[in-house]
């Protein structure tokens, strides 16, 4: 019979394989078989997955949950080897998992933050920011994959971003709008310009010292951009650097009920834009803002002959 650990690697290596990065996984499934050798235990049982999805005592039982989770998932897939193999069950540690209410940024509030950025101390900076703002204001991009983007990745003729590492590893296209590109040419041209006498990283968008943006980096710069700006008043919550990807999504919605569009064929349309598997994964971020209810009201009481 394989032992643990081999098949803890044919488990990760499976589902990385199928488009699933695994980073916490990786790091935290060996420290659980490290648990059961400690305990002299030659297969999972629920009680030691338990004992440590638990730890530390002072964690959140979101995370317990969490933890346990990724031991129940290993368990499923290791019982089919070893039938000793004991598989928690579905009520224990069980947390419900809720569903941050995204900020939906007013076309003034996006207009306001580009502003902030452009008073950032040192020039080139202040340009970076405003159109990396810019471009995931436009574009709904997810944060990570523009800061991936190296030179290359875009188009200035055809006026198309190539993503080569989304989520799950799927690569895809990224149509622009004319102003869009016109800002991005406008940006690589500054950055050229700032660092033409020494090589730099192929990063589109650069740091200070000529390296890819870092992103712990950006979402700092951000939250003192949202305090400078004047954002972050409106509830339920502060506003995110990835609520401008749910703005997105959503404005992209009320323009097409404005035009009159069938939105429910239309909605694979933004899921590929958007770089998701399949329209139930965009649904995640379609908010309920007052205007697009109001949209899909008024379309509901035309499908019934402006029946109330």
């Amino acid at each position: 019979m394989k032992a643990l650990h081999t098949m803890l690697g044919e488990y990760l290596a499976l589902r990385r394989a199928l488009g699933f990065q695994l980073k916490r996984e990786g790091a935290l499934l060996p420290a659980f078989l490290a648990f059961l050798d400690a305990a002299g235990s030659p297969a999972i049982t629920t009680e030691l997955a338990l004992a440590w999805a638990t730890q530390p005592a002072t964690a959140s039982p979101r995370w317990w949950a969490q933890r346990l989770d990724m031991v129940r998932i290993f368990a499923r897939y290791v019982h089919t080897l070893d039938p000793r193999t004991e598989i928690p069950a579905q009520d224990v540690l069980p947390h419900a998992s809720r569903r941050p209410q995204p900020y939906i940024y007013t076309d003034a509030e996006v207009v306001a933050l580009m502003a902030a950025a452009d008073r950032l101390d040192d020039p080139f900076r202040a340009h970076t920011y405003r159109t990396l703002f810019g471009l995931l204001a436009s574009s709904g991009m997810r944060v990570g994959e523009a800061l991936a983007l190296d030179r290359p990745d875009l188009d200035l003729e055809q006026g198309i971003l190539t993503v080569h590492h989304g989520k799950f590893g799927k690569s895809r296209h990224v149509p622009l709008h004319p102003t869009t590109r016109q800002a991005l040419a406008g940006y690589a041209t500054a950055r050229d310009r700032r660092f033409r006498r020494r090589a730099t990283a192929p990063a589109f968008f650069a740091s200070l010292a000529g390296t890819r943006l870092v992103y712990t980096n950006a979402h700092l710069t951000f939250f003192r951009l949202v305090d400078r700006a004047g954002l972050g008043g409106r509830p339920p919550r502060r506003p995110r650097l990835h609520d401008l990807r749910h703005t997105f999504a959503v404005r992209t919605l009320i323009g097409w009920y404005q035009a009159g569009l069938d939105v429910e064929r239309q909605l694979p349309v933004l899921s590929t834009y958007l770089g998701h598997v399949q329209p139930a994964d965009t649904y995640w971020y379609l908010s309920a803002v007052p205007e697009l209810l109001g949209r899909a009201a008024q379309r509901l009481q035309e499908s019934r002959g402006g029946t109330p």
